[in-house]
């Protein structure tokens, strides 16, 4: 075993490599850029070496600055994560040419099954069955379009290198063909270096089903089962799962043998995951190998009890793995929801920031693999994934339930993430009953908001816990005034029963307590008519995270307070609740709306990041959703569409400016409107 590797990586993946090297006795080294300087996996490695600048390309990118790094500290290995070097053959040539141990396959094997291309071809030749299409680069848009027609639209146009989704269109029609392979060439010449594409049969609606399979140098390989990956958003993974709800024992046996074959086939060595669609008829192809260690390899850790970065550290030191197929067991499930700092409700867009409150869920079945913490900086240069959250449990139903239990009482403020958005998916009956496909998330939402309205249980519950804690903090805050008031005269009587109306986006509520909530005494509380018997818990208000005990049922709520009112997240509701008196409420009819005070005339940036392209002028005139500048964030290209039809009056940005969050972009002429 080595006695001390470096971490070729950095956030949440560097942390969980740290943990199983702690674990062994094994010192681990970490690098870091400028934007990583306050870093968490910086903190956490035994030693540290700076390389180079924020920008990927100048620190996590540079392969000279990190065998520097590697060779300096008297390292023995190095280990890539995923990400970043982690697929890139000339990096692992020069990690064997330093006299380290890549950890990872052999390096051909990382340039064959690296290339889309190639790996199919291997695929084939393994007797894996492969997704029809045209499986050599696309030379022009005449090509593309005479291979389109031979394999039948829709199709796909893919990248030769890279994954993660970058790159992928799909095409519809031959019209759409052109614009399509410019914006896939683009787009992975800027993630990969590499313009090549290939053209492949888009199958509708299929499940993203993968295999993780482990092989060691003296020819043992081995399977761990099948993760369901398929609730995507623009071919990136949002929430994970194994077994899958799809896979039956036969199917998992024949899935699992193509994929150690492929395997076998290749000469692979190490941890690697072969995924794969599956139709609606149970239909699996090879879609690609993946030569390192999954983003969402913890549902398979808690199903099988294997340590996965273990077994890569020990076979890379060329130990034989200790068990054969049979030896491997799978126990309980385990969902995995991916927690990213960007704004569903705005397109997905990245969030930016310093974390300024946070708090992740415990308990049992609950892991969090994290690379943030109270006062990390979440900047535009890397991937928006801070966590993982996984929960395991002895059916999907208990896992689902304590994921969405947890996701409800983690507390992330500073920048904005999906939490919401990923458990009111997991909350969605159409998931609870396993009806899953790629397509999942743009069926069921619109605007990163769920097309279907939310339950009525849940918004009541939500309604109710306001409702308290808005009552209880007012009884507070007229406590502490006590003092103050004059003894002469009577007492105001403060009544048996508190009632009060409670809107929400057009809803409206009555709640009423019946006595005073003391902590640790059973409360009444009434929700349109409908009695809750609530145990009343030790308020403490600077604390957003609320857990009640409502009819016997534990929930948490996250919470926090704007103006009079409270912002409630509860099972994927996540809006605020008004809570008014009688006399308020009565007053309310007098009260004019609010006003709309946003500009029409600017176009303002909604993401900070780097301008990459300028697709208009002073004097052009656009039209309403045209896209009018091109951003670069988090390693992800974003177009700003024109917010209305009209003249550009003045462009304020150029190509390479960097932007911040609400900076105008572009301005409007004022057209005067007619009577």
């Amino acid at each position: 075993m080595f006695d001390k590797i470096l971490i070729a990586n950095r956030g949440e993946i560097a942390i969980r490599i740290i943990r199983t090297c702690n674990r062994l006795g094994i010192q681990t080294v970490a690098v870091y850029s400028d934007a990583d300087s306050r870093s968490l996996h910086r903190q956490l490695a035994d030693e540290a070496v700076y390389i180079g600048e924020s920008q990927s390309q100048k620190s996590y990118l540079n392969i000279d600055k990190i065998i520097a790094a590697a060779t300096s500290t008297g390292c023995q290995a190095v280990h890539p994560g995923y990400g970043f070097l982690s697929e890139k053959a000339d990096f692992a040539k020069a990690v064997a040419a330093a006299g380290m141990v890549f950890i990872g396959p052999p390096t051909d094997v990382v340039d064959v099954m690296g290339d889309k291309i190639t790996s199919k071809e291997l695929a084939k030749n393994a007797g894996v069955p492969v997704i029809p299409g045209f499986i050599e680069a696309i030379k022009d848009e005449a090509e593309a379009l005479t291979a389109a027609e031979a394999v039948g639209y829709p199709i796909l146009l893919k990248p030769a290198a890279g994954g993660g989704g970058k790159g992928m269109r799909i095409v519809a029609k031959p019209e759409d063909m052109k614009a399509a392979l410019a914006a896939s060439r683009q787009e992975t010449q800027k993630a990969f270096n590499d313009t090549r594409v290939f053209v492949e049969r888009y199958i509708e609606q299929p499940r993203h089903i993968e295999i993780q399979i482990l092989a060691d140098s003296q020819g043992h390989v081995v399977h761990l089962g099948e993760r369901e990956c398929s609730i995507q958003r623009r071919y990136q993974k949002v929430i994970e799962e194994s077994p899958s709800p799809a896979v039956s024992p036969d199917l998992r046996e024949r899935m699992g043998k193509a994929a150690c074959d492929l395997a076998r086939t290749s000469g692979y060595v190490n941890a690697g995951t072969v995924e794969f669609v599956m139709d609606s008829q149970h239909n699996f192809y090879f879609l690609e190998m993946n030569t390192r260690l999954q983003v969402e390899h913890p549902v398979t850790e808690l199903v099988t009890g294997l340590d996965l970065v273990e077994w890569q550290l020990r076979i890379a030191s060329g130990e034989p793995l200790s068990f054969d197929q049979s030896g491997v067991t799978f126990n309980g499930w385990a969902i995995e929801a991916r927690i990213c700092a960007e704004e569903p409700t705005r397109g997905f867009i990245p969030s930016t920031g310093m974390i300024t409150r946070y708090a992740a869920p415990r308990g049992r079945g609950i892991r969090v693999d994290s690379g943030v913490n109270i006062g990390s900086k979440i900047d535009v240069y890397y991937d928006s994934m801070l966590a993982k959250l996984i929960c395991h449990g002895k059916t999907r139903e208990d896992a689902r339930q304590g994921l969405v239990e947890a996701l409800n009482g983690y507390h992330i403020e500073g920048v904005s993430t999906n939490i919401d958005f990923v458990t009111s998916v997991l909350c969605l009956p159409e998931f609870a009953e396993g009806n899953l496909s790629t397509s999942f998330i743009d069926q069921h939402f619109e605007g990163g908001v769920s097309k279907r309205s939310p339950s009525l249980q849940y918004l009541q519950l939500a309604a109710l816990a306001a409702t308290l804690i808005y009552h209880t903090r007012t009884v507070a805050v007229r406590e502490s005034l006590r003092h103050m008031v004059s003894d002469i005269g009577g007492k105001r009587d403060m009544g048996r029963t508190h009632p009060y109306k409670v809107r929400s986006q057009g809803e409206l509520f009555e709640v009423t307590l019946e006595g005073s909530p003391v902590s640790g005494e059973t409360c009444t509380i009434r929700v349109d008519g409908t009695t809750h018997k609530v145990i009343i818990p030790t308020f403490e208000f600077f604390r957003r995270r609320l857990k009640l005990t409502v009819n016997g049922q534990d929930y948490r709520f996250r919470l926090r307070f704007e103006e009079s009112f409270m912002f409630m997240s509860f099972n994927g509701i996540s809006r605020l609740f008004e809570i008014y008196t009688p006399k308020e409420w009565a007053m309310m009819t007098f009260m004019p709306e609010k006003a709309d005070k946003a500009l029409d005339n600017i176009l303002l940036c909604p993401m900070p990041g780097l301008v990459v392209d300028v697709l208009a002028q002073k004097g052009e005139r656009v039209f309403r959703g045209q896209n009018l500048v091109i951003l670069e964030s988090m390693k992800m290209e974003s177009g700003v569409a024109s917010p209305v039809d009209g003249v550009i009056a003045e462009v304020r940005v150029k190509k390479g400016q960097a932007v911040e969050a609400d900076e105008t972009l572009i301005k409007f002429e004022v057209e005067e409107k007619t009577a």
